[in-house]
């Protein structure tokens, strides 16, 4: 028997830059048709990432945004209708999200970059949402719902970070640079920690507070490799070893942290891998502790702005490849959730759960820093 579809939902809109105030509730917006080649996903979760909180400003995200564009990226549910032509899903599979909804392998193009979710297409903090079917990637097996809700941009982000520049993949005796307590980078010290056979090991460094650390640390301890980590804060420095870091950096103590994680490689070579969260601010670090031949990722700007950047000159003596990544295909999507469900990984996330309707005070919670891994909204119907 088929599910029941309402005719109208719940949903959150984004009117104007005026921050928070931007969020529009509506309780009785209609639900999407589904076209031929559409699935309908009643979502059950969803989560939140700085860029979510930075669309809403004036000048705060760099790309072009949609007016009254549902916010959010990364939702998880289950498919409740499907088009007539869809042939990858049926009614009852569980799956998450795919952020550009055109890059589906590959490169990312100029076009597939303005199918970014919540910015330019209508993303998931609504109940329902109509998707072309290769828009969205069935769950890995091991997560709920609430869990595999993390997963689109942070954790697609940091395995891209890691495997997304051939021949500098994650390698076992190599170390990485992470920033931040929040999704990518949790992540990225997961992969660390599990431990693999040699072809797949891999060590981190960590800095800050940022959505893009869970993943890069959590993928990264998952490979087998150690894991420095740098943050401003003695309580979350405990966690970040319970979580598997080797080392814990507090970079307000240590303003020359980068110098420091280049110490602790051992070999004094640097690190392999830089998850650049902090921007303009942080980056001249990132070019200390990187070594020759590593790759510096640049995914975030939570430091903010600065006029004094590191130059061209210095990336050149530093001999290292310097890119900017937006999350990852779906390719990329669909061999991480085989990771995920093979090597068990779960996600980390912070124990308080926002409604749907606590939308508003889920972004306050982000904003103010009170936030430790993927901050969730449980989605009811």
């Amino acid at each position: 028997m088929a599910p029941t579809i309402p005719k109208t939902q719940k949903q959150w809109t984004l009117e104007g830059k005026r921050g928070i105030d931007s969020l529009t509730w509506n309780d009785q917006a209609p639900v999407p048709e589904v076209g031929e080649y559409d699935v309908l996903v009643k979502f059950h979760a969803a989560s939140l990432n700085y860029r979510d909180l930075t669309i809403p400003i004036e000048g705060g995200y760099p790309f072009p945004t949609t007016d009254s564009v549902i916010p959010g990226s990364d939702g998880a549910g289950e498919i409740v209708a499907t088009g007539s032509k869809v042939t990858r899903f049926t009614v009852g599979d569980l799956v998450l999200t795919l952020f550009n909804q055109e890059h589906l392998s590959g490169f990312l193009t100029p076009r597939a970059r303005m199918t970014g979710l919540g910015g330019q297409l209508d993303g998931t903090l609504r109940q329902y949402g109509a998707f072309h079917e290769l828009g969205v990637v069935k769950m890995p097996g091991n997560l709920d719902v609430m869990e595999a809700a993390t997963l689109s941009c942070a954790a697609l982000t940091a395995w891209n970070a890691l495997y997304g520049v051939e021949g500098r993949a994650l390698r076992p005796g190599d170390w990485v640079l992470t920033q931040g307590t929040g999704g990518v980078s949790m992540f990225g010290l997961q992969v660390c920690s599990i431990h693999h056979p040699p072809s797949f090991a891999f060590p981190a460094v960590y800095w800050g507070s940022s959505l893009y650390v869970d993943m890069v640390s959590q993928f990264a301890k998952a490979a087998g490799a150690k894991v420095i980590a740098t943050t401003s804060s003695a309580a979350k420095a405990e966690k970040l070893k319970q979580l598997g870091a080797d080392h814990v950096i507090n970079y307000k103590t240590q303003p020359h942290w980068g110098e420091m994680a280049r110490e602790l490689t051992g070999s004094h070579e640097g690190v392999a891998h830089v998850i650049e969260v902090g921007g303009p601010t942080t980056v001249a670090e990132s070019l200390a502790a990187v070594r020759m031949e590593g790759v510096i990722s640049i995914i975030g700007y939570i430091g903010g702005q600065t006029e004094v950047q590191p130059t061209f000159h210095e990336t050149l003596v530093r001999d290292c490849i310097v890119r900017g990544i937006q999350i990852g295909s779906r390719e990329q999507l669909e061999a991480m959730n085989r990771a995920v469900e093979g090597c068990d990984i779960h996600p980390v996330v912070d124990e308080k759960v926002f409604r749907l309707e606590e939308l508003k005070e889920a972004y306050q919670y982000m904003w103010d820093q009170k936030h430790f891994g993927k901050l969730r909204i449980k989605i009811e119907h």
